[in-house]
């Protein structure tokens, strides 16, 4: 660090306590921004660092809404969740930006599952089936024929859906694509 005679120690720390930042002592009074942040540094040992960097364009209660919108269903992308933000903000701000404070809120876009889409008599029925047989050993099993089963798609594709989860958390329906036998032309062998 430079050496500072006492008349600009007393400068900078008059200077501080008018609430200016580093870079603003530096500049009135002539030394180097990190020769006024090594001296303010040592006069006050548990002064934070400010923080640098572009001020965020959403504010918290913003990102809230974005996490509420992601949560609660509304939205399964972060697309949808910036459409829905820009319709209640004065400055539009863009699907990447949502995306950003999606991940600082501890969010991760996975892709969704592809399971039967199963209706509540469906859901009833296997859990019966499940209750039925939960004590079956291995050989009650041995005495049931298994098939195996393929499924050829004849028109459209088995596509990736992403959605937003927080990061820890189990799966649960917004996270699913249903699907639907024979839907978009396929055969089943």
């Amino acid at each position: 660090m430079k050496s500072i005679s006492s008349a600009q120690k007393d400068n900078i720390l008059s200077l501080y306590c008018s609430s200016l930042s580093s870079h603003q002592i530096a500049s009135k009074t002539g030394l180097g921004k990190s020769t006024v942040a090594h001296f303010l540094k040592s006069i006050y040992p548990d002064k934070e660092n400010q923080k640098g960097g572009r001020p965020s364009k959403l504010s918290p209660t913003d990102k809230g809404a974005v996490v509420n919108h992601i949560v609660s269903g509304k939205a399964d992308n972060a697309v949808q969740a910036t459409h829905f933000i820009n319709s209640i903000i004065t400055n539009p701000v863009s699907s990447q930006t949502v995306r950003n404070s999606l991940k600082s809120a501890a969010f991760k876009a996975v892709v969704k599952k592809k399971r039967p889409l199963l209706s509540a008599p469906h859901r009833k029925r296997r859990l019966a089936f499940a209750l039925k047989h939960q004590h079956w050993t291995v050989e009650d099993w041995m005495h049931v024929i298994w098939s195996d089963e393929t499924k050829i798609n004849r028109i459209g594709s088995d596509g990736k859906q992403w959605v937003w989860k927080q990061v820890g958390q189990g799966l649960i329906d917004r996270e699913v694509q249903g699907t639907v036998r024979f839907g978009g032309g396929n055969i089943m062998v």
